[in-house]
């Protein structure tokens, strides 16, 4: 009868650890029943290019340990590896990335971009979710009331920060992008903290006062590539996941 106890509970333990699907870059039977993919598989560059050419960077990005790694460079943003790109682009969607960052590091997720239009200096235009640190760089002062921080829809909409907002620098922390058609949400770690409609006439009067004036239908593309920001320091990425909506 004992025996029988300890299996059963050794059982329910195995079931435990498989729906927590501690594994890094993999997808649990549930998961795949629900129709998530994997969209970076954890050990080659498929999927991905870079945001000015047709193939992954040969610099400034690395493969570690199961994490895609953003190298520091002292040229600053986008002048090592640049940008990467989903080869894909992407319409309604879940968007899951587990980040971390290095002390004062600057990146970002973007989304709705159009890689054939940023052919110049600088990142690849689109939406972007912040990735930051808050605390030791700058940009988090600018803007406007904020809207530069962690998790703000960059230069557009300040993320924000109530009692359940979490958030550990040292770790590796849970992005996570929600387009349905035209409303949008980002969330951290579990939690909402941006959300908004595009394709209206808030909305371009919104842009029409950020620093995307000059790009022609900002944010209204319907469809675009998926892009990890290369902004000159040191950043990790991991458990790139997605789930495309009708």
């Amino acid at each position: 009868m004992k025996k029988i106890l300890i299996l059963i509970a050794l059982s329910l333990s195995t079931l435990t650890l498989i729906a927590q699907n501690t594994y890094s870059n993999t997808l649990t039977e549930n998961e795949i029943r629900e129709g998530w993919e994997l969209l970076w598989d954890g050990k080659t560059t498929h999927g991905w290019r870079s945001a000015r050419t047709t193939t992954f960077p040969t610099k400034g990005w690395s493969i570690v340990d199961g994490t895609l790694k953003v190298h520091s460079s002292d040229g600053g943003e986008s002048t090592n590896g640049g940008d990467i790109v989903t080869v894909k682009k992407y319409k309604n969607f879940i968007l899951k990335v587990d980040f971390k960052i290095t002390k004062g590091a600057n990146s970002g997720i973007k989304y709705f971009v159009d890689s054939d239009m940023n052919k110049g200096a600088g990142s690849a235009i689109g939406c972007e979710f912040q990735i930051l640190d808050d605390e030791n760089h700058p940009d988090a002062k600018n803007g406007v009331k904020g809207n530069r921080t962690l998790g703000s829809l960059y230069d557009l909409i300040t993320s924000k920060r109530g009692e359940n907002f979490k958030f550990d620098k040292d770790a590796f922390n849970t992005a996570m992008i929600v387009v349905n058609n035209n409303h949008v949400e980002h969330w951290l770690n579990g939690t909402k903290i941006v959300e908004y409609t595009r394709n209206n006439q808030m909305w371009n009067a919104l842009v029409a006062y950020s620093k995307y004036k000059d790009w022609p239908d900002f944010g209204n593309l319907p469809d675009g590539r998926i892009l990890l920001q290369d902004h000159g320091n040191e950043v990790y990425f991991k458990n790139i996941k997605i789930k495309t909506l009708d």
